[in-house]
C-alpha cells in the first residue's frame, strides 16, 4: 500500500509539473508570451525542483517523512490550482517555482519512504517503481490534455491536477505512516506508541522502549562535521576524477532530458502539426521513458551498467539527429512519433540508470552524500536546458537545429558514462 501510494503521489507530481508543457502553446497565445519567456517559466519550475530536492527535502529529517509528504502535496496542489487563475507572467513564474519546490521535495521523500517499507529483496524494484511514477504522470498529462483542453481550456488542466493533488494529501494524512527510522532516531512525543501502531500492521511484537540515543547536541555537531567531511571526501584524489565525470554526466544528460520534457509539444506544433499531435508526441516520449527505465533495470542484471547507459545515451543522441532530418520532410508524422517514442526509451532509460551508477560509485559511508550532490548539481542542467532552448527559438533557431544542438550533450554524457566503468 505504501509503495503504491508513493508511486501515485509521484505520478501526480509528474502530471502537475509537466502540465505546463502540454499547455504552453495556449498559454503563450493568451498571455502573449514569447518563446524566451516560456523558457524562463520552464526553467523556474525546474529550479524550484532542484532547490526542493536539495534544501526543502532536508526538513523531513526534522519534521518527519510523512509530514513532509503531506505538506508538499498541499503545496503543489494549492499552487497548481492558483495557476489556473493566473493572468500575468510574473505570477506564473512564481507559482511554477513554488510548485517545483514541492515536487522536488516530494521526489526525495517518497523514494526514501518506499525503500524503508520494502523488503530487502524487493527494495530496488520498489524504488524503481516509485521513480517511474514521474514519467507515468507526465504520460498521463498528454492523454488527459487531449480531452480536457479542447473542452475546458488550458486552465482546466491545472484545476484537474491541483484538485486531485489536494485530495491525495488527505489520503496521505489518513493512510501513510511515519518513517520508523525517523521515529526511533528523533523520538518525538508519542514516538513509542506510533512505532508500535505501525509495526503491529506487520505482525511484529510491540516494543517496550525505543532504542537509546545520544545527546541531541552531540549528534547535531557530529552530523555537521561528518557532512562536511563527506562532501570533501567526494573530491579526494582517489574519487576526484570519477566524481567530476559523474557530475558532468548528470548535467549533460539532464539538460537534454528536460529540453524534451519541456518543449516537445510546442516543438511539434511549431513544425505545423496540430495540438493533438503535440500531446501525442509528449505521451509517447514519456511512455517510452517508463519502458526504458524497466528495460535498463532488467538488462543491468546481465551486463555492465555504465556500458548499457552509454549505449542508451549515444543511441538517443543519434535518434535525435534522425528526428531533425525527418522533420524536413512533409507527411513525416508517423516517423516523427516513432522516433520520439524510441528516444524516450533510450534517453530516459539511460539517464535513470545514472542513479544506480552514483550509488555504486561510492562506499557506503559517503553514498548518500555522493548521490545527493550528483543529482543536485546535475539539476543545474535541467534549469539551463529549457531556458537556453527558449532563447534559441526566440532568436529564430529552427526546431531541427534545436534537436541537433541538444543531441550533443547526450552524446558526450554517454561517453562519460562509459568511462565511469561501473558494473
Amino acid at each position: 500500500m505504501i509503495v503504491a501510494l508513493c508511486l501515485i503521489f509521484n505520478m501526480v507530481d509528474g502530471f502537475d509539473i509537466t502540465a505546463m508543457a502540454v499547455t504552453a502553446h495556449q498559454i503563450a497565445e493568451e498571455m502573449q508570451l514569447s518563446a524566451d519567456k516560456l523558457g524562463l517559466v520552464f526553467s523556474f519550475s525546474l529550479a524550484g525542483m532542484m532547490m526542493g530536492a536539495m534544501f526543502l527535502a532536508t526538513f523531513s529529517d526534522i519534521i518527519g517523512r510523512r509530514t513532509m509528504i503531506i505538506i508538499t502535496l498541499l503545496l503543489v496542489g494549492s499552487t497548481v490550482l492558483l495557476t489556473a487563475t493566473v493572468n500575468s507572467f510574473p505570477m506564473l513564474i512564481v507559482l511554477r517555482f513554488v510548485s517545483g519546490l514541492g515536487a522536488g521535495a516530494m521526489l526525495a521523500c517518497v523514494a526514501t519512504l518506499a525503500a524503508e517499507y520494502s523488503p530487502e529483496r524487493y527494495r530496488a524494484l520498489s524504488v524503481t517503481a516509485v521513480t517511474s511514477g514521474y514519467p507515468l504522470g507526465a504520460m498521463m498529462t498528454g492523454l488527459v490534455a487531449s480531452s480536457v483542453v479542447p473542452e475546458f481550456g488550458w486552465r482546466g488542466m491545472f484545476i484537474a491536477g491541483g484538485s486531485i493533488t489536494v485530495v491525495l494529501a488527505l489520503i496521505a494524512f489518513t493512510l501513510i505512516p511515519e518513517s520508523l527510522h525517523f521515529l526511533c532516531n528523533k523520538q518525538p512525543k508519542g514516538a513509542l506508541q506510533k512505532v508500535n501502531k505501525i509495526i503491529a500492521m506487520f505482525s511484529v511484537q510491540p516494543l517496550s522502549q525505543l532504542p537509546t540515543r545520544g545527546s541531541g547536541k552531540e549528534n547535531t555537531a557530529a552530523d555537521r562535521a561528518s557532512s562536511l567531511q563527506k562532501v570533501m571526501s567526494l573530491l579526494t584524489p582517489a574519487l576526484r576524477r570519477s566524481t567530476l565525470m559523474l557530475w558532468g554526466t548528470f548535467f549533460l544528460c539532464i539538460s537534454t532530458l528536460y529540453f524534451l520534457m519541456s518543449w516537445t509539444p510546442k516543438l511539434i506544433i511549431n513544425l505545423g502539426y496540430d495540438i493533438e499531435a503535440g500531446n501525442l508526441a509528449f505521451t509517447l516520449f514519456n511512455f517510452g521513458g517508463v519502458l526504458g527505465i524497466y528495460a535498463l533495470g532488467w538488462l543491468a542484471t546481465r551486463w555492465s551498467l555504465s556500458t548499457l547507459i552509454s549505449i542508451f545515451a549515444i543511441t538517443a543522441a543519434i535518434l535525435m539527429w534522425f528526428f531533425a532530418a525527418a522533420a524536413y520532410f512533409a507527411a513525416a508524422k508517423t516517423i516523427l512519433m516513432a522516433l520520439i517514442f524510441v528516444i524516450g526509451i533510450s534517453l530516459q532509460g539511460g539517464f535513470t540508470g545514472m542513479y544506480a551508477v552514483a550509488a555504486k560509485l561510492y562506499p557506503a559511508e559517503i553514498r548518500s552524500t555522493g548521490v545527493g550532490w550528483a543529482i543536485g548539481l546535475g539539476r543545474f542542467g535541467a534549469v539551463l536546458g529549457p531556458g537556453i532552448a527558449g532563447y534559441m527559438i526566440a532568436m529564430g533557431v529552427s526546431i531541427t537545429a534545436n534537436f541537433l544542438v541538444f543531441a550533443i550533450p547526450m552524446l558526450i554524457g554517454g561517453i562519460f558514462a562509459y568511462k565511469l566503468r561501473v558494473s
